[in-house]
């Protein structure tokens, strides 16, 4: 017997009862980014391999071992993207739209992928929603991005959930200096540190930071800081970040040890987490590349940037009820009409309503069938009302309006008060 088709692992399909949700969180989003001045812009999800290579850095883990790459038939290599910023940052430089110092607020959303042990919350397909900002190099900007996720968190009645931690990286220059500090002392320490750490060590040993592993951590406790090695300009932006947050009122703890998995970070890193997810505390982290437009072979250009995970914040307000109820209803109005000319008049009604209200969910029965089927049908599409045709109504040219979700006699509406009378119950409702 042939294996049945299914899903690659660790990517998911998302089915229509767990759509409203993704659609709630993604309105939410694009509003606040609306209102914030922020475009969207939309890239390809697949990419020549130079382009991670050069941004993301060689050495990291996503380049080294899970990035889905693979030679297309005219032999070039290619990679479905584990990231967006590289990707928007090639595109602004293709289009020029960042020359002449112009700022871009931009915003783009849709599916990465790596190629990760799947678990809760960690996939190899995977959304995001990220934020780019080129041409600002102040701290403001950076409290920008910050303040933005914080009400985004009140929106979604998620801010008690989530804790800020904030770190700077520094200048590259400064930052070599402190990856001298950290080597030279890690070195002495090099029996005392895990297989991992011993390999990043040589490779990216600032991540050496980042490790879970107990004994490592016991070893990092008397390290080198990063504060100690900040050269004037980049600890007057972290103190001026630090000021604009203080300012509005966001709390934040301060993490040395916070470094993000990506080469191209200057100065600002942050991340927002949780303790209500397990293991996979991120939900949204960022920080400040001013760098890497120069890095992939544009002009100096300050940037600045934030992702967060579709999934794990959609598992977050699932976890913490945070789903408001009517997601849990698709459908405000549901139409029964029985014999075609019923149906005719049902479809031709159901167009003029639709006109009226166009916000109301309003669903025509299809299929025809009994008065007891059609009813259950309507029953099972959670709708709070049915309407009813049949010979009766079509005489009376009425519509019986029957509650399905609370108290309440059947009653009949006529045709051209139908859509007044439904904008006040479907409200109330």
């Amino acid at each position: 017997m042939s294996k049945s088709l299914q899903a690659i692992r660790g990517m998911n399909d998302i089915l229509p009862e767990q759509t409203p949700v993704w659609r709630y969180f993604e309105g939410t989003v694009s509003r606040l980014l609306d209102n914030y001045g922020y475009k969207q812009i939309r890239m390809p999800i697949v990419e020549f391999t130079e382009l991670f290579k050069r941004s993301i850095g060689e050495v990291t883990d996503i380049v080294e071992k899970e990035m889905y790459t693979f030679d297309d038939r005219n032999g070039d290599s290619l990679t479905l993207r584990p990231e967006g910023t590289a990707a928007c940052v090639r595109a602004v430089l293709e289009h020029g739209i960042t020359g002449g110092g112009q700022v871009q607020k931009l915003w783009y959303i849709g599916p990465m992928f790596r190629h990760e042990r799947p678990q809760k919350g960690r996939y190899r397909q995977f959304h995001q929603i990220g934020l780019e900002v080129f041409n600002l190099d102040g701290p403001d900007i950076d409290a920008e991005l910050i303040i933005m996720t914080w009400r985004l968190w009140g929106e979604l009645g998620i801010r008690d959930a989530v804790k800020l931690e904030l770190n700077s990286l520094g200048t590259s220059e400064s930052r070599g200096r402190y990856r001298e500090a950290l080597v030279e002392y890690l070195s002495a320490h090099h029996d005392k540190l895990d297989e991992d750490s011993q390999r990043r060590l040589k490779t990216n040993p600032l991540r050496v930071l980042d490790t879970k592993n107990a004994d490592t951590q016991a070893v990092l406790v008397d390290a080198p800081k990063m504060a100690d090695y900040l050269d004037e300009e980049s600890r007057a932006h972290f103190e001026g970040l630090k000021a604009r947050l203080d300012a509005v009122g966001i709390p934040y703890v301060l993490n040395p040890k916070l470094v993000r998995g990506l080469d191209y970070y200057s100065k600002t890193v942050f991340e927002w987490v949780t303790d209500k997810l397990g293991a996979q505390g991120t939900v949204c982290a960022g920080g400040r590349y001013d760098g890497l437009v120069e890095q992939m072979g544009g002009k100096p250009t300050p940037g600045v940037g934030f992702a967060m995970g579709i999934e794990r914040l959609v598992l977050m307000l699932e976890t913490l009820e945070q789903i408001p109820q009517e997601l849990a209803r698709q459908v405000d109005v549901y139409l029964c009409a029985f014999g075609e000319e019923a149906e005719l008049a049902g479809l031709a009604l159901a167009e003029r309503v639709r006109d009226q209200l166009p916000n109301l969910r309003l669903q025509v029965n299809a299929g025809a069938g009994s008065f007891k089927s059609q009813f259950k049908k309507a029953d099972k599409s959670g709708a709070l009302f049915a309407l009813i045709l049949g010979d009766d109504e079509m005489a009376q040219q009425v519509v019986g309006f029957k509650p399905l979700r609370g108290q309440g006699e059947q009653q009949s509406i006529a045709w051209d008060a139908l859509a007044a009378h439904l904008a006040t119950c479907v409200v109330q409702g």
